[in-house]
């Protein structure tokens, strides 16, 4: 699966992030697009443990949809809240 591919570069990201941290200390300065990227990497994760945890449940998909939904729109407003950015903007072209 995707994920189990990506976990072991996403490791290496983190570690990269941890040891920028404790050596310079000031902000990665990512990109727009890599904050774009970034974000989508989050919210599959996200989605990923929500649908295990769904499954685990078993919830009915109205349920999990209204989950998902409320997901998003949670992330979206942090993300507004936190750095001004509406995530819907980062895909436009």
């Amino acid at each position: 699966m995707i994920g189990e591919r990506m976990s072991p570069v996403l490791a290496e990201l983190e570690s990269a992030l941890w040891e920028h941290e404790a050596a310079i200390g000031g902000p990665p300065r990512f990109t727009d697009e890599g904050f774009r990227a970034a974000t989508k990497i989050f919210m599959a994760a996200l989605m990923d443990k929500m649908w295990t945890l769904q499954a685990a449940e078993s919830l009915p998909i109205d349920v999990r949809s209204d989950m998902a939904l409320k997901a998003g729109e949670q992330v979206r407003q942090v993300v507004k809240t936190f750095t001004n950015i509406d995530t819907h903007d980062l895909y436009k072209p």
